[in-house]
């Protein structure tokens, strides 16, 4: 892996006298895919909202591309580059995938001295955008409410890396699809680590940790209690981080290592 994207330093957050997170420390490198698992009420989203700027950490130290980072809002990440993209997505589904797309950032040209869309270059890139990631949609001038849970999924991860993203974090962005519609999104998820980004999800699916993570991160109660590489492990030991128990019997996870 290259180097550091995201390094965290013993980040705590307290709510009064409750300890959500109590000394969180690991990194993720340009290129590199994170499964961050653990169980409800572990700190994955807690930690999840202090690196997209929604909460503030109450110690600790965060820093990104080699400078120190605190985001004081969800606007000020994704000015830097991170993206949390969620189950129920932020797309409006009431227009098509161009508007979609280029939603706070439209294209305009002159016609006769006034300002209008210029529709055309915008349905153009993004038509580029979608071929280069594989990603087909019958036509772009389809209203995203007559889209499968896997088209959106693949327009906001397009728009994402189109944009300049840099660090995209997954909240269970696969419980509501289908087999195949996972699958496509699981080699979208590669596709975008290929181009250097830094990919974190947060899934409760052990087999889909195991098929697109390069390394498994475990919270267990505010802590991490596992950061190992996907390779050297299986399915019974990540349970075991993950409830704090040790399983025996553990074989080798199929698919893993092959």
């Amino acid at each position: 892996m290259s180097e550091p994207l995201l390094v965290l330093d013993n980040i705590t957050k307290n709510y009064g006298a409750v300890e959500a997170l109590r000394g969180v420390s690991f990194s993720i490198a340009k290129g590199e895919v994170i499964a961050l698992l653990g169980d409800n009420g572990a700190g994955k989203s807690t930690l999840v909202k202090i690196i997209s700027g929604g909460l503030d950490a109450s110690s600790g130290t965060m820093s990104f591309e080699g400078r120190d980072f605190r985001p004081k809002s969800p606007s000020e990440a994704k000015a830097a580059g991170i993206e949390t993209v969620y189950q129920d997505l932020s797309l409006c589904t009431n227009v098509d995938v161009v508007a979609n797309f280029f939603m706070g950032r439209e294209l305009t040209r002159k016609v006769m001295g006034i300002n209008v869309l210029d529709e055309a270059t915008m349905e153009a890139h993004v038509a580029k955008a979608m071929a280069s990631a594989g990603t087909r949609i019958p036509s772009l001038r389809t209203k995203v409410e007559h889209l499968s849970g896997g088209q959106r999924q693949a327009i906001e991860l397009n728009r994402f890396v189109h944009w300049g993203g840099k660090l995209v974090l997954l909240d269970e962005p696969f419980a509501a699809l289908g087999v195949e519609q996972t699958k496509r999104g699981l080699q979208m998820i590669r596709q975008v680590a290929a181009q250097g980004i830094g990919v974190v999800i947060i899934t409760h699916i052990m087999q889909q940790a195991f098929q697109v993570a390069d390394r498994m991160v475990v919270i267990r109660q505010g802590v991490v209690a596992g950061d190992v590489p996907t390779k050297q492990t299986n399915a019974d030991a990540v349970i075991g981080m993950i409830t704090g128990e040790t399983l025996t019997g553990a074989g080798p996870v199929a698919g893993v290592g092959e």
